[in-house]
């Protein structure tokens, strides 16, 4: 027999054969021991199974590979008492059977391949405690470990990217944006980031009124000065933008005040018609 240019004696052939369930490493090892052939990897013995058809006797992909032996004894202890913590299930049982040779992930893969229950659902119940509540790390572990301590926040330490009150920046719609001492009505949050020239106009005038908006005068929306905003009903917008063709941001400052004056006069008149007809 020829593969891969190694040649195999009739009694080699049949050896191979008769032994051909044996998992490869075993197989391998045994054939050379028996044969004294170093010059046969495992890979080849492997190739030769399959170019024979020989069967294992194994399902693919499941009790591929070597496994764990148990006696009838340990089967029924470890089915009894499958419902303990993975932990304490092999420590206990390697005490009992001194099994130094099975690992924590042996028998839980056991208890997952016979399908043995172990009544939990890896959620915590209603009212469960925590096994470390009230523990603290051990010197030099997890949270108390010296590379952990070196990045934690000290007693009265700030973020180095904290905002605090006065902070100011350019929002992507062109108004200043200040952040205030104010808590936040929505959040709760100590401070509350609103638009400048709002905060300061009402600081000024009292808080703007509902229906109503604040009408930048001279179109520099970064300008907050209380003095540079107008309260105007929000329905006079749409005669100041660019779709109604007067486009007062970008208009001649002499032309803003008229612009303005005939949009008042536009808005008040029309209000008055909705008012006769309602």
């Amino acid at each position: 027999m020829k593969g891969k240019g190694i040649r195999y004696s009739d009694a080699e052939m049949e050896w191979l054969e008769s032994n051909r369930t044996m998992v490869i490493s075993d197989y391998h090892r045994a054939f050379v021991a028996e044969f004294g052939r170093d010059d046969v990897a495992a890979i080849n013995l492997h190739g030769l199974r399959k170019r024979r058809g020989w069967k294992v006797g194994r399902a693919p992909g499941r009790f591929a590979g070597r496994h764990m032996r148990y006696s009838p004894a340990e089967i029924d202890w470890l089915r009894d008492n499958r419902t303990m913590v993975i932990g304490e299930y092999h420590r206990a049982f390697c005490a009992r059977f001194e099994r130094q040779d099975v690992s924590e992930a042996a028998l839980h893969a056991l208890r997952k391949r016979m399908a043995w229950k172990t009544g939990r659902t890896g959620q915590f119940k209603k009212g469960s405690v925590s096994i470390n509540k009230g523990k603290t790390c051990p010197p030099g572990r997890g949270g108390r470990h010296p590379n952990a301590r070196a990045t934690q926040f000290k007693p009265g330490q700030l973020a180095h990217n904290r905002i605090g009150p006065g902070h100011e920046s350019i929002g992507d719609d062109g108004y200043v944006w200040i952040v205030t001492d104010r808590r936040n009505p929505w959040t709760g949050a100590s401070t509350w980031r609103v638009h400048k020239h709002r905060w300061l106009w009402e600081q000024a005038n009292g808080p703007v009124p509902d229906g109503h908006v604040l009408k930048c005068l001279d179109g520099n929306k970064s300008n907050s000065n209380p003095s540079n905003w107008a309260l105007v009903p929000q329905g006079l917008l749409p005669r100041l933008n660019g779709k109604s063709g007067r486009n007062y941001d970008v208009a001649p400052a002499e032309l803003k005040p008229v612009i303005m004056a005939i949009a008042k006069l536009e808005h008040r008149a029309r209000s008055k018609r909705k008012q006769d007809t309602a």
